[in-house]
Formats: structure tokens, sequence, C-alpha cells
């Protein structure tokens, strides 16, 4: 049986944040793609994210959406370096080194609990607004841009954000499969967003650290700031602290465990 956790990353409260369960396997091999999607799709959360231990004390990591694996997601790796100090599989000074599709990622805990990740810095293009995207947000007119994995959409005003109510069937006809919305923050911080990804069976995601890999360098860029405060404005809500360093991004955040079990389901 293999042990995991759910978790409420990017957030100290039991209901808010992003959830995450974290799966920890046994053995040197990765289990079938079939059984790894299938116990997404059980567990029904933005991400599961699957840890194993390498033999030179690093861990492998892989995240799943109910539909489909990514290549890289933020609130899970932060759920996962928490569990592995909060349950000691990792010794408190240590830090956590994770090998993933996207590179090695490496996550630090400061004095007061804030776990801060180095993830890649992703940069986007500016590029005609699509037409498909208005439609499917209500909007008449917004700043676009890509990097091809994501679109980004920037609106005047963090009220403009908050009160979308997108088409989630004509968003998931978007070439890219993840849109960001984001706007300058009207108080207690520098920018608000919001993240939709329903091709991959997340129809808003609460918290999103990948799309703040893309967020840093673009609000960092146009406000000239290398640190910045992000909230994302879902119902649930999260906050979270970014240090732009060029070609990587460090995501400060916090995370709470609500809960912890057995899984059954050999593979």
């Amino acid at each position: 049986m293999q042990p995991f956790y759910l978790v409420n990353a990017f957030s100290t409260e039991p209901f808010a944040g992003n959830p995450a369960a974290v799966l920890f396997l046994d053995g040197p091999d990765w289990p079938g793609q079939a059984w790894m999607q299938g116990v997404a799709a059980q567990f029904n959360l933005a991400e599961t994210a699957f840890v194993q231990r390498h033999g030179d004390g690093s861990f492998g990591l892989r995240w799943l959406t109910p539909l489909a694996e990514v290549d890289l997601c933020g609130h899970a790796t932060l759920a996962t370096a928490h569990v592995l100090w909060q349950s000691g599989r990792l010794g408190s000074d240590s830090p956590a080194h994770f090998d993933t599709k996207s590179g090695r990622l490496t996550c630090t805990r400061s004095a007061d609990g804030h776990i801060g990740m180095d993830f890649p810095a992703l940069y986007v293009r500016s590029i005609p607004v699509p037409e498909m995207a208005l439609r499917a947000l209500g909007l008449s007119s917004a700043l676009a841009a890509t990097d091809g994995t994501y679109l980004l959409l920037e609106l005047e005003t963090e009220a403009a954000v908050a009160g979308l109510k997108p088409d989630m069937g004509l968003l998931s006809q978007l070439d890219t499969w993840g849109t960001i919305v984001t706007a300058p923050a009207s108080q207690g911080g520098d920018v608000v967003c919001r993240f939709f990804a329903p091709k991959k069976g997340v129809p808003e995601d609460p918290v999103t650290g990948s799309a703040h890999c893309r967020l840093a360098p673009y609000w960092g860029t146009k406000l000239g700031q290398k640190s910045l405060k992000s909230r994302q404005i879902s119902a649930r809500g999260g906050d979270l602290e970014l240090e732009w360093k060029g070609e990587r991004v460090v995501l400060w955040g916090r995370a709470v465990t609500v809960g912890q079990g057995e899984l059954q389901i050999g593979f």
C-alpha cells in the first residue's frame, strides 16, 4: 500500500489554497501510465503528485491532473516538499531536490515555514488577442501573449478579472491548453490572476504555480520589479511571493496538511 497526503498549498487554512494529493511510491520503477492516470482521476484534484525516493537522497516527481500528465506544477511541488519535511522523510534543514520533466527543481524552507521553489522562468511573447478567447471570457478587448502552452490575457482592472464568468466549452477549444487572466492589484499586492485549463480537466485552478513562472517575468518587466506579490483570486484564493532572477523564478508559499491515508490499489 502506498501512503498519501492531502495538502492545501499556498495557504495555511484548511479550506483555502489549492488542494493536491501527494502519493509516495515504493520501488525504483514508475507504475504504468494508465494506473497513475486512474489514481489521479480517483483523487479528482487539480493535481496528484507521484513521488519516488532516489538513492542519492533526491526524489523523482511527476504530476497528473484528472485527465493528463503535465510538465510543471507549482502547488503540488509545494505540497510534496511540505510533506517531506513534516513527515520526517527529509531532514528539516535539508533542501528537497526533485527530478522532473522540467529538470531539477529545488525547494528550501525558511525559519518561519515559508517554502521557496526554484523554478524556470517562462517568457511569453505578445500576440493578437484570439477572438475565441474574447468570446469565451465575455471580453471586448485585452492584451494577449503566449509561450505556446499558456495564453496570457492582461485586463485593466482587478475587478474585471474577478468578474469573469468563462464559457469552459469555448476555452477548451483554444490551441493553448491553459489560460491566465491577470491585472494590476487594486490593493495589498502587485498583481492578481485567475487560471483556467478545462482542456486538461481543471476548469478553474485555485492557485497555479506554473502560471506564475510566466507572470513573474511578464509583470517584472512591466513594473520594473524583481520581487512581486501575487494574489490568485479564485473562490479558494491563494497568495504567492515571487523573486524573478532572469532564467529562474523563486515562488514562495506555505501549505497545510488536511488528511492522510493509504492507497489500497497496487500497481
